[in-house]
């Protein structure tokens, strides 16, 4: 598999949103998708629908196929915390900051899906001591369209609600609590009927949860692939007059192969003072970079892809610009599988460590998402 830098700025997730609003006449958005034109517009995003997965399964989505599109980037990692932030604030990863999984923030590893501490301990809540807003302080695309007077509105399961990474990346909007797929269907036929200009973001999850247990591509994934395609049909068929859905992903998955277990594998944690990230990416803390690099490299090979931050900033693996304050969140080494490996954390992450499927890296597999649109 070769590496695939993620296309900011030209076809990355993160000019999803401000291209929309460029019709919009919202102030500083920019078209670079050529798709701005629709005054009311769904932004459906189904967690790990990647591109080459729906190509591969597309009898499966029979209407998802037959829409116009092409394959954008994700950006990097490849994984849902930094993929919604791009989408959120249309900024890439080095600015909104959201570098992974998890991450080094505050003294604190954090897990940006949860807002909670990184560790085998259990559930602890970080929305105090890490401000969701404080974490990510730049202005959402979603709020500068509602400063625009767009109506903004997300029709999201209702236990995404306050959480810290709504707070962090999709503030902004009217938040709609969503039960099931009719009642996503309902809100959001509502919500692109309640104004002139309405931007209504969904999102749907189940998908990525049966592709990560039972592995893309297997009989439950493609089974939710087939109710995923007749909830998109059935939004596309409310559409009001001047009205568009855009379907997009935050990820593809590829299935694990070889597993190799950083907290059992000798040496592998000699001189690292901590590592977080995920089975596909990892973010690896040490006060001795040269040291580690040729230990991990002596056990993994060429079966990754390893920069040290320095080098992963400069061949513009997390966007354009990395802000400041977002540096020293990305690993002194940052280590991406190749192929189906997967580095697991059996003590850390003992429930994802047995999944079938992962992502996050840099494999075409992984990055390509899919832009399709329905509509005007």
């Amino acid at each position: 598999m070769d590496l695939l830098v993620p296309r900011y700025g030209e076809g990355s997730l993160s000019d999803v949103v401000p291209s929309l609003l460029a019709g919009m006449g919202v102030p500083g958005a920019v078209d670079v998708l050529g798709v701005s034109g629709p005054a009311r517009v769904c932004v459906l995003l189904v967690d790990g629908l990647g591109w080459r997965l729906l190509r591969e399964h597309g009898e499966d989505a029979p209407f998802l196929s037959s829409l116009a599109g092409r394959a954008i980037t994700a950006g990097f990692p490849a994984t849902t915390a930094s993929s919604l932030a791009a989408l959120g604030t249309g900024a890439p990863t080095g600015e909104h900051g959201l570098v992974g999984f998890s991450f080094a923030e505050g003294g604190e590893l954090l897990n940006a899906l949860r807002w909670s501490r990184y560790d085998a301990a259990g559930h602890v809540d970080l929305r105090e001591s890490l401000v969701p807003e404080s974490v990510q302080p730049r202005r959402t695309a979603f709020e500068a369209a509602a400063g625009a007077g767009v109506a903004v509105r997300l029709v999201l399961p209702r236990e995404h609600e306050g959480s810290g990474l709504t707070r962090a990346a999709l503030r902004g909007g009217r938040f709609e609590a969503v039960l099931g797929f009719g009642d996503l269907v309902s809100r959001v036929g509502r919500a692109l009927r309640s104004a002139d200009r309405v931007l209504c973001y969904a999102y749907h999850g189940d998908l990525d949860a049966l592709g990560h247990v039972y592995g893309p591509g297997s009989e439950p994934w493609r089974w939710q692939l087939r109710f995923v395609d007749r909830v998109a049909e059935a939004v596309a068929a409310g559409l009001p007059e001047g009205g568009a859905l855009v379907v997009t992903a935050d990820h593809g998955m590829v299935t694990a192969g070889e597993r190799v277990d950083l907290d059992t594998v000798g040496g592998l944690r000699e001189g690292v003072r901590a590592v977080a990230g995920e089975a596909r990416v990892r973010h690896v803390y040490t006060d001795t970079p040269d040291d580690v690099r040729e230990r991990w490299l002596s056990v993994l090979g060429e079966r990754v892809w390893l920069a040290s931050r320095a080098e992963a900033v400069a061949a513009g693996w997390f966007g354009p610009r990395v802000a400041g304050h977002v540096l020293p969140r990305i690993g002194d080494l940052v280590v991406a599988a190749r192929d189906s490996l997967v580095l697991v954390r059996s003590e850390v992450e003992r429930f994802q460590a047995g999944f079938t499927g992962h992502h996050g890296s840099l494999t075409a597999v992984e990055q390509e998402v899919p832009l399709l649109v329905a509509g005007c």
